[in-house]
This record gives structure tokens, C-alpha cells and sequence, in this order.
């Protein structure tokens, strides 16, 4: 070992200033104020932070699904009356408390053992259980990095000031649930396991907004054994929820979630398109008319899933035929809140060290730069109240289009490159 600083990275040493001491500086700045406003708002006892609002807010209609199965109502899980007074009972505040169930039941019972416990120690035991997971999911895919391990300190902070991570963690979401999904989808196919790779991506379901586009990238790219996978994973998920539960809570849930927008109209989130990041808010956003905008998503999620497909059939490294995986199935995604950008954490681990082992090759300036703004961006979500704009998702398709093979890309596997590290 030597005391001697990290050597810069060639390959990003002109791009657009981003040298390795900028980098670290900036990441050490912005995890110090995203993670210094969340410790002063939370310093207040109980169970409101300092802006009044519930600490882990989004956690607390889990905690009220697991208390209703392990109470044996299991069929008052999507009666939305019966939850906003469970949740009534717990803040108890005058004002009333409307965070509508939009799980699967089965997601549910994941937080039963947590039940008999009060909502406030339930909701530190999960957020810190997901801290584990997420730091677990981060290292499992920096380990598969041959350079980025040259880099450990860079990527631990990086991983602290990731924007998604702070606004999963104040919520108190479980969106780190989707990212161990695609952590191990990876990790499946690094070893060739088409097959387990695929169940991994059927998991989804437990947020089935997610599977949107995978299924469609997979069949136009006649991934067999990945689209079997997944299809029987899912299946075997709601074929146990369905047992478990009976049809007619299936039924409910499945109206339910058909009618989510209503129910996020019903509780007045009139902010909930600026804290989206895929191409249905971008649309939503930036044109008047709700027909226009959905026709306009449809269109450029068809585009999305064609690029994503023809970069899966190809023979490109893998990082880049997952990361156009996963880019598409959050592009696609109708519902996706700024908290579950955390998948993107090993696209980007992929990708930057992609561009450190092909420092020759195409990893031009642009590239790397979308990279960065892919990391950034996020944050600045809120801006598109007056802007009508969300940066971050032309980025996203930027970096998605920059993926795509073409007869000089240079992306292609060298011959040990499917092998594990």
C-alpha cells in the first residue's frame, strides 16, 4: 500500500473539468448538505420533522398493510378508508392522514415481523436495514469493477451523495427492494445465468411499474431464457399472493393499482410530476394537453424499448447491454418517483468503469459528461415546477442512445470479458 493520492483517471481528464480531485470534492460537498439538512430536520422528537411532515412518511401504509395481515384483515388492505384510520390512530393529529395503499399484498407481509412493533421504531429498524442492503448492493457491483476498485474511496462517497438515496431514505420507501432485484440480475448474468437472471428481474412485480418494458425489450430481442425466467418468477409471485390472499383481494389491488392516478389525485400530490424522473412526467410536464402527452409517452417508450432491445441482441459488453436495460425500464416506467432513480447506482458503477477500461475506445467527453449529470440532475427536480422541463430524463435518453452499437463503437466483448473479476 502508499500514502500516495489515487492517480487520475486518463480517460476523464478533460472532460469538462472532471478531474478525479473535483469529482471527490464536489461528491464530499453535496453528501455533506443533503445529509446535514436531513439531520437537522429529523433532530425534532417524535414522530413529525421540523417542516411538520411525517418522519419516513412513505413507510407508514406498509406498517399499516402489516398490521392488517397479521391482524387477520387482510381484506381491508385496498379499503381506503379503513387505512387512512389506521394511520389516523398512529399520528394522531387532528388532520387526516390520506397515503393510499398502492403495494401488492405480498409486499406486506415482508413487514409483519415489524408490526407489533410502534411505527417509529419500525420505520429506524427498515430504513437501517436498507442502508445495509443498498451498501451490500454497491459493493457487490464495485467488486465486479476492475478499475473502479482502484477507486474505493471516491465510490464510497459518491454512493453517500447519490441524490435517489437521501429522498429514499427520508420517505422511508423500499426502493432498494428494485435495486437488489437488478443487483443480482447483473451478478446472474456476469456468471451466464440467463435463467436466474430473469427470475431475478420477475421480482419485480412487487413494483410491477418497473416491468413495463423489460418483458418487450427481452421478446425483440428473443432473450429466451431471461424472458422464461422472468415470466415464471412473476407468475409463481402472484400465483402464492393469490393463494395466500384469495382473488378478491388480488381483485382489489389490481383496481387499486389500475387507478393509482386517481388515488394520487385524491391525495392532492398537484407536486408529484416534478418529483418524477421518466418519459410520462417529462411528457405530462411539458405539454398542456393530457391526450398529446400520453400519446407522446407512448411513442418515445416504443422508441426506448427498440434501442434498449437492439443493444441487448448485440454483442457489446455487458455493462452496456444492462445498463440500456435498466435504462429503458426506468425511462418506461409511468410512476417513477426520484426515489427509485436508486437503480441507476450500478449503471453508473458500470459505466464509469467501462469508460476507465476502454480509455482508447469511444468514450468520448459527451458520454462521460452524461454520465455525470445522470448522478447530478436528480436533485434538481423540483425546478421543472416553473420550468415545465425535466432535465434528467433527456439525459437519461442521451445515455441510452450513446449505448447503442455502432461499427466503430469499440464496445465489443474481448474475449475474457464475461468472465468474473
Amino acid at each position: 500500500m502508499t500514502s500516495q493520492a489515487e492517480p487520475e483517471p486518463p480517460a476523464w481528464r478533460n472532460t469538462a473539468g472532471l478531474t478525479l480531485r473535483r469529482v471527490r470534492a464536489q461528491a464530499i460537498l453535496l453528501a455533506l448538505c443533503l445529509w446535514g439538512v436531513c439531520a437537522v430536520d429529523f433532530a425534532t422528537p417524535g414522530i413529525f420533522d421540523r417542516a411538520g411532515n411525517i418522519k419516513f412518511q412513505d413507510f407508514l401504509p406498509l406498517y399499516v398493510s402489516a398490521r392488517l395481515i397479521a391482524d387477520g384483515r387482510a381484506t381491508e388492505l385496498y379499503n381506503q378508508q379503513v387505512t387512512a384510520n389506521e394511520m389516523q390512530s398512529i399520528v394522531s393529529q387532528s388532520n387526516l392522514v390520506t397515503l393510499p395503499n398502492l403495494y401488492g399484498p405480498q409486499v406486506g407481509i415482508l413487514f409483519v415481523p415489524l408490526s407489533r412493533l410502534s411505527f417509529p421504531a419500525a420505520a429506524r429498524i427498515w430504513v437501517t436495514l436498507s442502508l445495509l442492503i443498498y451498501v451490500a448492493s454497491i459493493y457487490l457491483i464495485w467488486r465486479e469493477c476492475p478499475e473502479l476498485r482502484r477507486h474505493a474511496g471516491i465510490v464510497a462517497i459518491s454512493a453517500a451523495a447519490f441524490p435517489p438515496l437521501f429522498h429514499f431514505f427520508v420517505r422511508g420507501q423500499i426502493s432498494v427492494l428494485p435495486l437488489v432485484c437488478f443487483t443480482a440480475t447483473f451478478l446472474a448474468l456476469r456468471r451466464q445465468r440467463e435463467w436466474l437472471a430473469g427470475a431475478a428481474l420477475g421480482l419485480l412485480v412487487l413494483k410491477p411499474q418497473f416491468l413495463v418494458a423489460i418483458p418487450f425489450v427481452l421478446l425483440l430481442a428473443r432473450a429466451w431464457k431471461a424472458f422464461g425466467g422472468l415470466t415464471l418468477s412473476a407468475a409463481a409471485q402472484l400465483i402464492f399472493t393469490n393463494f395466500y390472499f384469495g382473488p378478491e383481494v388480488m381483485r382489489l389491488y389490481l383496481d387499486t393499482l389500475w387507478h393509482a392516478p386517481r388515488w394520487i389525485t385524491a391525495v392532492e400530490l398537484s407536486l408529484a410530476p416534478i418529483q418524477m424522473h421518466s418519459l410520462r412526467s417529462f411528457w405530462s410536464l411539458l405539454v398542456p394537453w393530457p391526450q398529446v402527452g400520453f400519446a407522446l409517452y407512448i411513442i418515445t417508450s416504443c422508441v426506448a424499448v427498440v434501442i434498449a432491445s437492439v443493444i441487448w441482441k448485440s454483442s457489446e459488453h455487458l455493462a452496456l447491454r444492462f445498463s440500456a436495460l435498466t435504462l429503458a425500464a426506468v425511462l418506461v416506467n409511468p410512476h417513477l418517483f426520484v426515489y427509485d432513480l436508486l437503480v441507476l447506482a450500478p449503471v453508473l458503477l458500470l459505466l464509469v468503469d467501462w469508460t476507465l477500461t476502454h480509455p482508447q475506445q469511444s468514450t468520448s467527453a459527451t458520454f462521460r459528461l452524461l454520465l455525470y449529470l445522470s448522478f447530478l440532475l436528480p436533485m434538481l427536480g423540483p425546478l421543472s415546477q416553473w420550468t415545465h422541463l425535466q432535465v434528467s430524463v433527456p439525459i437519461f435518453v442521451a445515455l441510452l442512445w450513446t449505448l447503442r452499437p455502432t461499427e466503430t463503437a469499440g464496445h465489443k466483448l474481448d474475449s475474457n470479458e464475461c468472465r468474473v473479476v
